[in-house]
C-alpha cells in the first residue's frame, strides 16, 4: 500500500474534455501522472463512484466550495479519481460544477487504484472492484500526507482535513 514519503505509481489516466485546448481534444484524453505531477503540489482525493450519495453530496462539493482556499495555501491542482470510465467522470463533472475547480479522473480499469493498493471489492453491491476513498497531498509526484477512510466512513478523507494538512 502507498505510503506518505513514496511516489505516486506510473499509470494515465482518462480526463473528458468538452472543449478543445492545450493539446486536448473534446472527448476522453490520457493523463500521464508522472508528468501530470511534475513540479506540482495536487490535493488527489480518491472515492468509490461517481454519481454515488456520499461522493456526490459531500466528497467533491466540499473540494470545490474550498478551491481558493486550496488556491492560496499553494495547491496547483486537485483531481478527484474513481474507478469510472472518463464519460461518466465527464458527466459528473457538468452536475458537480467542477469546471476549472477540479479535475474529474477516470481509472476506468482500476489500474491506479491496484498500483497504490488503496482498492475496495463492491462485489457484493454489484460495482467491482473499486478505489477506497481517501485523500493525499502530492508534491513532485511524491506523497506527503495521506488520508485514508475505514470501510463506510467519511471522516478523514474530506477537504477541510487535506486543506489543514496543506497548511501544516
Amino acid at each position: 500500500m502507498i505510503k506518505v514519503g513514496d511516489s505516486l505509481p506510473a499509470a494515465t489516466l482518462m480526463e473528458y474534455s468538452e472543449v478543445e485546448g492545450e493539446g486536448c481534444s473534446i472527448g476522453p484524453n490520457p493523463v500521464d501522472v508522472t508528468k501530470a505531477t511534475a513540479g506540482k503540489t495536487i490535493a488527489l482525493f480518491a472515492l468509490p463512484g461517481a454519481f454515488t450519495p456520499t461522493c456526490s453530496a459531500k466528497h467533491v462539493p466540499g473540494f470545490v466550495e474550498n478551491f481558493n482556499a486550496f488556491k492560496a495555501a499553494g495547491v496547483d491542482e486537485i483531481w478527484c479519481v474513481s474507478v469510472n470510465d472518463a464519460f461518466v467522470m465527464g458527466a459528473w463533472a457538468r452536475d458537480q460544477k467542477t469546471d476549472g475547480k477540479v479535475r474529474m479522473l477516470a481509472d476506468g480499469s482500476a489500474a491506479f487504484a491496484q498500483a497504490t493498493g488503496l482498492t475496495l471489492d463492491l462485489t457484493s453491491r454489484g460495482m467491482g472492484l473499486r478505489s477506497n476513498r481517501y485523500s493525499m497531498l502530492v508534491k513532485d509526484g511524491k506523497v506527503t500526507a495521506l488520508n485514508i477512510e475505514g470501510p463506510g466512513k467519511f471522516e478523514v478523507s474530506d477537504a477541510a482535513t487535506l486543506l489543514a494538512q496543506t497548511k501544516a
